[in-house]
């Protein structure tokens, strides 16, 4: 098989395997500072094999557009993540003008899922899609700027130019605007993916849930596929802020491989961290740190362009 054909089938297969264990190496991170056992490395897995034997139960007032949420918000994440490079490697899918590719496959993926949300004809579940496009307005600014600053600084709208061989370099070029950026996507990883401080992925509080209460309907499979989308994604928004924090390349592609898994699994280490020394945000909180994670990558693009 050629180097490239080898290098985005495992590509595929990391997007396809790993995604669940992030949540597992979450969960026992917070489990570790809790001076508790926990839950099973692989518990993700286990659940997403029981949901996917499990019958579906469906309301009445539902539609298509009820079992489509689940579908296509699994569709777009996989869609996305072959637009993005892991680990410096080149994605499967490049060209110019792909990053706006990207974040339109995310902005569908979430407009789909919260019309199923609103699809059930719940005042609760239309709360949470309410909070859910209202935040987002605030993250995607953030991830958008970020994105510019990359393109200012490489002179390009390909996903694998900004983040390919020769990105090492723009570290000695531009440091400030890097941190800047990956400061503040970081921040938009925590939100984009319901993490503490933005929002708990277990809570079933009504006054606080935000993405949580959109999937309450969904039961079975459905569930499975949301949980399966949800993991990818925050594996995706991952890679992304890897591909800008760690510029280290090494020459041999298993090396390469080697440090990105590395780098996966201390950035899930760092979210737990997070997770268990940090309690959520109020509700009114929350759009002031995503307004600074905006203003992060905007002073990311105004360092660049000055």
């Amino acid at each position: 098989m050629r180097p490239i054909l080898l290098q985005a089938f495992l590509h595929v297969i990391l997007v396809l395997t790993v995604p669940p264990l992030l949540l597992g190496i979450i969960n026992k991170t917070k489990a570790f500072f809790g001076g508790r056992a926990g839950q099973p490395l692989l518990q993700a897995y286990y659940d997403l094999i029981k949901l996917l034997q499990k019958e579906m139960v469906l309301s009445r007032t539902t539609t298509w557009v009820f079992l489509a949420g689940p579908v296509i918000g699994l569709v777009t994440v996989l869609g996305a993540s072959l637009v993005i490079p892991l680990g410096h490697h080149s994605a499967p899918v490049s060209f110019d003008g792909d990053m706006v590719l990207l974040a339109y496959l995310l902005g569908m993926g979430r407009f789909f899922t919260a019309s199923a949300a609103l699809d059930t004809g719940s005042a609760f579940e239309g709360m949470g899609a309410a909070r859910e496009v209202s935040f987002a307005c605030l993250a995607e600014p953030a991830l958008f700027l970020g994105l510019m600053a990359m393109a200012k600084l490489t002179h390009s709208i390909n996903l694998t130019t900004m983040f390919g061989g020769s990105y090492a370099g723009n570290w000695g070029l531009a440091a400030a605007p890097l941190v800047l950026v990956t400061a503040s996507w970081f921040l938009v990883l925590l939100a984009e993916n319901s993490r503490i401080p933005f929002d708990d992925p277990n809570t079933h509080l009504e006054l606080t849930m935000i993405h949580e209460v959109m999937v309450l309907d969904h039961s079975g499979p459905a569930l499975g596929l949301i949980l399966y989308g949800a993991a990818i994604k925050l594996f995706l928004f991952a890679a992304l802020v890897l591909n800008l924090a760690v510029p280290i390349r090494p020459a041999h592609p298993v090396a390469a491989w080697g440090l990105f898994l590395v780098s996966l699994w201390l950035l899930a280490v760092l979210i737990g961290v997070i997770e268990s020394i940090m309690a959520r945000l109020r509700l009114v909180n929350i759009p002031k740190l995503l307004v600074s994670a905006c203003l992060l990558s905007a002073f990311g693009v105004i360092l660049l362009v000055r």
